[in-house]
């Protein structure tokens, strides 16, 4: 509701849609994370994947788990990168006569591959860890201090291209998260190199990398949580729906509310649906505009359908709070 659509046929025949989306669940006056972070998922992917290469060769070279973890800390991420992009350039997609909210909730999915992606990915890197105690291999301290070097510098440039939009986007915020925990885990490793040099320390190495798998297991789990919450229709986090209940209740005429559900359309989007029981009849258009306004300004749900119900006569079948 309140959204102009700008058309663009694209050559493959397709009909897509950039829209402006001035609304998130935690407030208006932001645009949809793809317009604004489009060349930041571009920059940030190119540079980690470059740089997974080079993390990746070294900790092969020298024999280093620690290097290995990072570099699958960092390709963890240039995949993060790439689906919460696609979700995101999905997302503008137009509706269909089949997805009639269009692909918006890919960006939800796209969410929660990213979170059990990685947690796979941390949980190989531990494997191998813990059997380098049983084996203990010689690494160079220098090498693995240079490249985390690197390391930092590639990924705190990425966690401030994303810094901007953490709040609104779960997906952004998962990005910038990543990086900046990266930048943290190359820091370690800085550290790890440093006194593998000073001391001859082998097991620092191994010891480095079960640190970092704690550190991206942290990092992630709430990524995971509120992914699988919003997968599950919860009412997006911020949005409080006694809050939305009392709105709407106070409103002059309305004598009950119920069916109220409000769940996302994607990780910025909410939409909401509820019965109104109005005993002086329906209150007109301008009275769906007021509500549907109010929800926006104060809750940022940008898609409201309401149903307005007379008082007596047969029974709602839904007004019940337990019947869904």
């Amino acid at each position: 509701m309140g959204q102009h659509h700008d058309h663009a046929h694209d050559h493959d025949g397709h009909d897509h849609a950039h829209h402006d989306h001035g609304h998130h669940h935690h407030g208006p006056g932001h645009v949809h994370a793809p317009a604004r972070f489009g060349r930041a998922f571009a920059i940030g992917i190119a540079l980690n994947a470059g740089f997974v290469l080079i993390e990746g060769a070294y900790g092969v070279l020298t024999d280093s788990v620690a290097l290995l973890a990072d570099a699958g800390h960092n390709l963890s991420d240039v995949l993060g990168l790439v689906v919460a992009w696609a979700a995101a350039t999905l997302g503008q997609r137009q509706p269909t006569a089949r997805f009639t909210y269009g692909l918006r909730s890919s960006s939800i999915l796209a969410a929660l591959f990213n979170a059990v992606f990685l947690l796979v990915a941390v949980g190989a890197i531990a494997w191998e860890a813990v059997q380098r105690f049983h084996e203990p291999a010689p690494v160079p301290g220098l090498t693995i201090t240079i490249v985390a070097l690197i390391g930092i510098a590639v990924n705190g440039v990425t966690a401030w291209l994303f810094a901007s939009g953490r709040k609104d986007d779960l997906n952004v915020r998962g990005a910038y998260l990543h990086m900046l925990a990266d930048a943290a885990v190359s820091a370690g490793v800085v550290v790890a190199g440093l006194v593998i040099m000073a001391t001859g320390w082998t097991w620092i190495d191994p010891v480095t990398s079960l640190v970092i798998v704690a550190v991206i297991v942290a990092g992630t789990w709430g990524l995971l949580r509120d992914s699988v919450v919003l997968s599950l229709d919860a009412v997006p986090p911020g949005i409080d729906p006694a809050e939305v209940r009392r709105c709407l209740a106070e409103h002059p005429g309305v004598a009950e509310v119920h069916d109220l559900h409000v769940w996302p359309m994607s990780t910025t989007e909410t939409a909401l649906t509820a019965h109104l029981v109005m005993p002086e009849g329906h209150p007109g258009n301008a009275f769906l505009n007021d509500c549907a306004g109010l929800l926006r300004r104060r809750f940022g749900i940008a898609h409201v359908t309401l149903q307005v119900e007379l008082a007596g006569g047969p029974a709602c079948a839904l007004a019940p709070d337990h019947v869904v």
